[in-house]
């Protein structure tokens, strides 16, 4: 009686040997209580960097760039040409990613990351070699249209950890973005024109002098290059076998459709092709994180585009009159801040509220944030220099605050085999929102320099009530029905 009456479980997972997924999926059984995957944590922000530091490092010296191309017939015209160099990494991501996660999707998260690191080891490198306008312009472009890892990083990260760990695998994504686009342009401020910065080290008529904005291409290309070699050789407990795909007959269809790829059937696959990303679309809860991520998106890029000028401009303008070792000070500390929020509080207020919650009570807080910012202004010397950071921090904590959770929205909303291509979506419709984000960000600051004695929102305290609209948009966008929060299923609960 005593072995008759144990009580077995309703339904036992089955693994399967040669499946990767299942793999992955035992790892995660066999980790409960013994805490997050530092290693798999160390990985992911490494690949993250080598994604996000080569589309801010440029920022800082692109302008000088442009003018030493001299296709610029006046001065004036020197920024024009600059945004067609910047936009051209957006416009190749935005046409690609899509099929970057759906390749991610049918074989595997590890092959587009390592595809796209190489990418930028080569293209990168070759845009500081840049010698006309044009070059440079199709560098960034394939840059752009290759580095396709950010989705399936993104999909990666979900799958690979437990489901109380996944909070802190997103958000660690989320915190080695947005370190990136601050190291970034530290990178590009300090180590392009080094003939010039550093003539006891770097001599006149020499290969820096013919080319003064390789350095910093090289840097990036180089710890790019690291990062790809580890990624192949790193042990096969944590990478190589991590490939988060099932390829067993009960999974899904996506092996089959792989085979009748592979075969020539290309009408049954792109049949099936067509029905998934139907699918997708008439997903509301992946839809509507996608919407609000793009709204969120665009205001995260011009406002980050309009405080770099706003610093720099002198304070007759509405300005700090900063310099631009100020500029990436301050942004330096927002970094730390922001790495430590992410890994330590984060998850803890993510599981408490829920991503919707938190993302939402983010958003509400920035608004009289940054409708403070031209009072802040007004201060002086160390007083200025303190609150702006403070503010500084708080914006970018509220801001990456909206990313991880909507991140989290959009990868619980869909099946694991629809993960890249979901990602992908997501990724070609922010990369359109953010080409647009700088350009008119920079053209309201502009506008709103130009009216210093209105009587309504006078100077810059226009161009941050314009920000502020975008932030409420997207806040009302976060309530019910708009945005909807996927159930979990029986089926999500096994899996």
């Amino acid at each position: 009686m005593g072995e008759e009456n144990v009580k077995q479980p309703l339904l036992e997972r089955k693994y399967y040997k040669d499946c990767p997924g299942c793999k992955v999926d035992q790892a995660k059984e066999l980790s409960e209580g013994k805490g997050v995957p530092v290693t798999n944590l160390f990985i992911m922000w490494m690949v993250v960097l080598c994604a996000a530091l080569p589309i801010s490092s440029l920022f800082p010296f692109l302008y000088f760039m442009v003018r030493d191309f001299n296709i610029a017939k006046t001065e004036a015209d020197i920024s024009s040409y600059a945004g067609y160099v910047g936009s051209s990494f957006m416009l190749g991501r935005c046409l690609t990613s899509v099929l970057w996660g759906i390749v991610a999707d049918r074989y595997g998260r590890k092959p587009v990351i390592v595809m796209g690191i190489i990418a930028v080891v080569i293209f990168n490198t070759l845009f500081g070699l840049s010698t006309n306008f044009w070059m440079a312009v199709i560098m960034r472009f394939l840059l752009g249209s290759l580095n396709g890892l950010l989705g399936p990083v993104k999909a990666y990260a979900s799958e690979l950890f437990r489901e109380e760990h996944q909070a802190i695998g997103l958000s660690t994504v989320s915190a080695a973005w947005g370190i990136g686009l601050i190291i970034g342009p530290a990178l590009g401020g300090y180590l392009a024109q080094p003939v010039e910065k550093y003539p006891h080290i770097f001599t006149k008529d020499s290969f820096w002098d013919k080319f003064p904005y390789f350095l910093p291409n090289l840097i990036i290309s180089a710890f790019a290059f690291v990062v790809a070699i580890g990624c192949i050789w790193i042990p096969v407990c944590f990478l190589g076998s991590n490939e988060t795909l099932h390829n067993h007959n009960c999974s899904n269809e996506s092996t089959d459709d792989a085979k009748a790829l592979e075969s020539g059937n290309s009408g049954a696959g792109n049949e099936k092709i067509i029905q998934k990303n139907d699918n997708l679309l008439l997903n509301w809860p992946l839809m509507s994180s996608i919407i609000v991520y793009c709204v969120f998106s665009l205001h995260d890029i011009a406002y980050q585009e309009v405080f770099s000028l706003w610093a720099v401009s002198p304070q007759r303008l509405g300005g700090l009159n900063f310099t631009t070792d100020n500029v990436g000070d301050v942004l330096s500390i927002s970094g730390l801040a922001l790495i430590i929020y992410q890994l330590t509080l984060y998850p803890f207020v993510e599981k408490a509220s829920g991503p919707i919650v938190i993302a939402r009570f983010s958003g509400m807080l920035t608004i009289p944030l940054l409708q403070s910012y031209p009072f802040i202004a007004l201060l002086s010397g160390l007083a200025l220099y303190i609150v702006i950071s403070i503010a500084s921090i708080l914006k970018n904590i509220m801001s990456i605050t909206i990313i991880t959770s909507l991140f989290l929205l959009q990868n619980r909303a869909v099946e694991q085999h629809q993960r890249g291509a979901a990602n992908g979506i997501s990724m070609t419709a922010m990369s359109l929102f953010k080409a647009i984000g700088p350009a008119t960000g920079g053209a309201v600051l502009t506008w709103s320099q130009k009216r210093m004695d209105a009587s309504f929102l006078p100077g810059t305290h226009m161009v941050f009530f314009v920000l502020n609209i975008v932030e409420a948009l997207g806040i009302l966008m976060m309530f019910k029905p708009f945005l909807v929060e996927k159930k979990k299923t029986h089926s999500d609960q096994l899996h």
